[in-house]
């Protein structure tokens, strides 16, 4: 293994996770969100029937791992036309509209192309994302000003960390969209792609059991939803985020008063957890340093990072086994968006090294340390 800080993602349990939600599921199509995090595309597992893309570099990521084409919804709120261009000449299986402008720009280059390609308008639910059901009611009416299309459903994603009665007040919503297209233009959608955004209990000891419930219970009403209408479901941190674990190693150790203060190679640059509230919760943490004993004696610490800002805080306050210099911590729960959502450029420091692991392929190196000092540069002559 690489010396820290690096992240290690157990596909093994990736697998595991989208086995447990298809058997909630049963016949509903399941989609990967990549935007949670792109590494677990390395091994995807069975189960999982589309993944959901969305910029141009996404896109670039799995052409390069070969994702099948026609399993992409390419998605996201900006696109030009040149993202397009690109999107429809892999063969990408599904677009999303969200707006009147992307439908006409996907209608323009499917066109140019002699192709007819499947999208999905995109119903707003009160922010920037998708659009008003009065402009999708303009696509649907007017199929001759947008010839390159065939509109084959909508698609829907309120945010994350959802109740039942959210996700009831979702499906609401969109089954008045359904009914009012139905009744007007008698329009019948093939798919309803929807992100129900799953509780993910990152502070809680028997958080297996809670996410469970939390799907067992939202799968009721989905599977009732889907008796009605062709669903499809996309999730991502609800299937990414128990894959990850964090590993940074103590670098420094001084004490304040009662407090006592632990510096760390890592930081929130690369770890970031949903909800922490400045680092009031206690994530998962395991003493991991190898080949070495936890000690019995415990100690409460402040646990901080390597940056030169007082933002940098891992968790206020934990009580952990006593740590010396050079011991590793193993942070658990952060296999969604923590990376990718980490402020990683920030003071220049080095992006952290990546690990694949499975029980049959080990530890596979997916990406060494990068230093940012290289992409913070300004060019020189």
């Amino acid at each position: 293994m690489n010396s820290t800080p690096y992240y290690v993602f157990d596909t093994d349990e990736f697998a595991k996770r989208a086995a447990m939600i298809k058997a909630a599921l049963g016949n509903i199509h399941l989609c990967f969100s990549i935007k949670a995090n792109p590494f677990l595309l390395h091994r995807i597992p069975e189960g999982l029937d589309r993944v959901e893309v969305c910029s141009p570099g996404e896109l670039e990521i799995c052409i390069a791992l070969g994702i099948d084409p026609s399993s992409i919804i390419y998605s996201g709120v900006m696109k030009e036309e040149t993202d397009i261009t690109r999107a429809i000449t892999y063969g990408a299986g599904i677009l999303t509209c969200e707006s009147i402008r992307h439908a006409q720009l996907e209608s323009k280059v499917a066109l140019s192309q002699g192709k007819k390609v499947d999208v999905i308008l995109r119903l707003s639910s009160g922010n920037q994302f998708g659009m008003s059901l009065t402009d999708i009611e303009y696509i649907i009416s007017n199929p001759d000003e947008f010839k390159g299309i065939s509109v084959i459903g909508l698609h829907y994603y309120s945010g994350t960390q959802k109740s039942l009665r959210k996700i009831k007040k979702d499906l609401d919503k969109i089954e008045f969209a359904i009914s009012t297209l139905d009744e007007k233009y008698g329009f019948k959608p093939e798919l309803i792609e929807y992100g129900p955004g799953l509780c993910v209990y990152y502070f809680e000891p028997d958080w297996e059991e809670k996410e469970k419930a939390a799907l067992d219970e939202a799968a009721t009403v989905l599977k009732e939803f889907a008796e009605k209408y062709p669903l499809g479901i996309e999730m991502g941190r609800f299937l990414a985020a128990s894959c990850g674990k964090y590993f940074t190693t103590v670098k420094d150790i001084k004490t304040q008063g009662d407090a006592n203060y632990v510096i760390l190679d890592g930081g929130i640059h690369h770890l970031n957890y949903f909800g922490q509230r400045m680092a009031m919760e206690v994530p998962p943490i395991r003493y991991a340093t190898e080949g070495k004993k936890a000690p019995d004696e415990e100690v409460d610490y402040t646990l901080f990072g390597s940056l030169c800002t007082v933002a940098d805080v891992l968790v206020r306050e934990v009580r952990l086994p006593h740590l010396d210099i050079d011991d590793v911590l193993e942070f658990g729960h952060c296999g969604a968006y923590s990376m990718t959502e980490a402020p990683a450029l920030f003071l220049s420091r080095f992006l952290p090294a990546i690990y694949a692991y499975s029980s049959d392929k080990g530890y596979e190196l997916l990406r060494d340390h990068i230093p940012a000092s290289d992409i913070n540069k300004p060019v020189t002559e």
